[in-house]
């Protein structure tokens, strides 16, 4: 009962970083790759997909996998939903972000500080002026599609190296590497830029007796 406590906890800090892996060297000048993703991030308005997500150790061992659907809106809006193996939401409304796990009627509610907001999937709920202003950007192009590499530029995130991966003006895959040397891939599918998006998806009302624990700064 406790490794499965344990194994389902791991998998919603896991959502709720969402996520990335590292790629071979890139070999543009940050400066021309910064202009370049920005040149695909600043007319994101918002962003609706399944995704696919894989957790590897450094030895290339799959450790977890899930699937669900994630729906995000600039700025700061993000609802993430893991639908197997087990069922678990992350919601940002720009204020607040709540990790809840429904099975075990727990949710976490965080405040959008800086280390929170420099999670993955949060990351392109920001602006790309920010995003370029934190990390060093790196570009290549590896079959047809363009892949851009961010190694932060302060210590205090959750990744040692991330990368997006683009087919033309579209996300398709994050790449994040953390300082244990375990990998996460997501690949997106079904995917729809600018389209309508319900926001009531980005309120979270806390169900009626759920555990709530606030972690302050």
């Amino acid at each position: 009962m406790r490794d499965t406590h344990t194994r389902r906890s791991s998998a919603l800090a896991l959502a709720a970083s969402a996520l990335g892996l590292a790629f071979a060297a890139p070999i543009a000048w940050a400066n021309e790759a910064a202009e370049r993703l920005t040149e695909r991030l600043d007319p994101l308005e918002n962003y609706q997909a399944t995704f696919e997500q894989q957790i590897l150790d450094g030895g290339g061992e799959r450790l977890q996998s899930a699937r669900g659907e994630m729906w995000l809106s600039r700025p700061g809006m993000l609802r993430w939903e893991v639908d197997a193996p087990y069922t678990q939401v992350v919601v940002s409304d720009g204020d607040d972000v709540y990790l809840y796990d429904p099975d075990l009627e727990q949710v976490t509610v965080q405040a959008m500080d800086d280390r929170v907001t420099h999670t993955p999937a949060l990351l392109l709920s920001g602006s790309a002026s920010d995003l370029t202003a934190s990390y060093d950007v790196f570009h290549e192009q590896q079959n047809g599609d363009d892949v851009f590499t961010l190694i932060p530029i302060s210590a205090d995130t959750l990744f040692e190296e991330l990368s997006m991966v683009f087919d033309n003006q579209t996300l398709t895959e994050l790449w994040m590497m953390d300082s244990t040397g375990q990998r996460t891939a997501i690949t997106f599918s079904d995917i729809t830029r600018n389209g309508s998006i319900d926001r009531s998806l980005f309120n979270f009302d806390i169900p009626e007796g759920t555990d709530v624990i606030r972690e302050e700064l």
